[in-house]
């Protein structure tokens, strides 16, 4: 299991996913679940997956495959458009599925997958988009600015609440951070190393991104006084005479 996070707001993008693909007793695995296709000046695309890691990995390499084969073919480097590369990308889903999901239902491995795609193209603003694992996708708009993948239930209240469309990129992955936590602290199966990327609207590269690992201190701090927070918030709740 996994748990990301893709942000739209109105300063830029926010993406934040963890690392963990397999947690138990003895075995703990990790594999970036962030892929980035840079263009300084023309594009800045991000893709984010959870579920099956062999289709997702096997989607985005039928894609790089396809453009070092014939670099004038549709690809995440050329499409004009964000929706064009969503489509790709979940043209690339069924692909592989088709391809792979009779063997892995023989072995009851489940094949379901999905991604975030988000980024800017020059010529039109940053846009981000579900991919569903059936190939379809949806864009993220005012009232959702935000898409979760994986893991996403003990996450999602502190986005409910807090982020809106006109939220600053440092609020973003600040609440994103406490998003995480509270995953990470409810469930095994995600945790660091965590990977952030920010994008600033219009400028078509990446300035923006770090892996933060467990001991990493403003990630700490943020997790540690959300904490203290709630702990004085619940004291100061009236009580009630039963």
């Amino acid at each position: 299991m996994t748990y990301c996070i893709g942000m739209s707001l109105d300063e830029g993008l926010v993406f934040v996913s963890d690392s963990r693909t397999n947690a138990g007793i003895d075995k703990i695995a990790r594999f970036e679940k962030m892929r980035v296709f840079e263009n300084a000046g023309d594009r800045v695309l991000v893709a984010l997956s959870a579920g099956n890691l062999s289709v997702t990995q096997n989607a985005l390499n039928l894609l790089e495959m396809r453009v070092r084969e014939d670099p004038q073919a549709p690809s995440l480097w050329n499409v004009r458009s964000m929706y064009e590369a969503a489509r790709l990308l979940g043209d690339a889903m069924r692909e592989v599925r088709a391809h792979d999901e009779k063997y892995l239902r023989e072995q009851n491995i489940d094949a379901s997958a999905s991604f975030i795609l988000g980024g800017q193209i020059a010529g039109e603003t940053p846009r981000l988009f579900l991919v569903y694992s059936e190939g379809n996708f949806i864009e993220a708009l005012n009232d959702t600015p935000y898409f979760q993948i994986g893991e996403i239930k003990y996450g999602k209240p502190i986005l409910d609440r807090m982020i809106h469309r006109q939220s600053r990129l440092a609020a973003g992955v600040k609440c994103a951070l406490i998003s995480f936590d509270a995953t990470i602290r409810s469930n095994l199966s995600v945790g660091a190393p965590i990977d952030l990327l920010i994008y600033r609207t219009d400028s078509l590269r990446v300035e923006t991104r770090q892996r933060l690992m467990e001991d990493d201190a403003y990630m700490n701090q943020v997790n540690r006084e959300w904490d203290q927070g709630l702990h004085r918030l619940f004291e100061a709740l009236p009580e009630h005479e039963w």
